[in-house]
């Protein structure tokens, strides 16, 4: 049977454009400390508390999003979501990937672990294992 979905509230802060999770009222920037809401109208309340943060000019864009939540912890369901919980795409050496706030930590673990393999030490060509994730 698989996880059911729940969900988290996410949107950009205005200040500087980071993704950001609601949590107890507020908002944090690591994925791993936004609030999982389990019920619909516990949801629908946090995003109706977030609209102050619009009128405030805290953020922007406020919206809820899937999650699933298993043993190995809480997961966006999308792929929107996991992009945007990792930071900025452009370089896996800036913002919350480098930061380690997200949840493709184990993308990168696995992606060094690659990069070290007996295969490419024999080859010497990062080419040779080239993978698409």
């Amino acid at each position: 049977m698989a996880a059911p979905f729940h969900q988290m509230l996410t949107a950009n802060r205005l200040r500087d454009g980071d993704v950001v999770y609601w949590r107890a009222g507020g908002w944090v920037e690591a994925f791993g400390e936004g609030e999982v809401l389990s019920a619909d109208a516990e949801a629908e309340a946090a995003l109706e508390a977030a609209r102050k943060s619009v009128a405030d000019n805290v953020v922007v864009n406020p919206y809820l999003f899937d999650v699933r939540a298993d043993a190995d912890g809480v997961h966006p369901v999308k792929e929107r979501e996991i992009v945007r919980a990792a930071g900025p795409s452009v370089r896996g050496d800036l913002g919350k990937q480098a930061e380690g706030l997200t949840p493709g930590q184990v993308l990168r673990d696995a992606a060094r672990d690659l990069m070290a393999s007996p295969r490419q030490a024999r080859s010497g060509n990062p080419k040779d294992d080239d993978v698409s994730i």
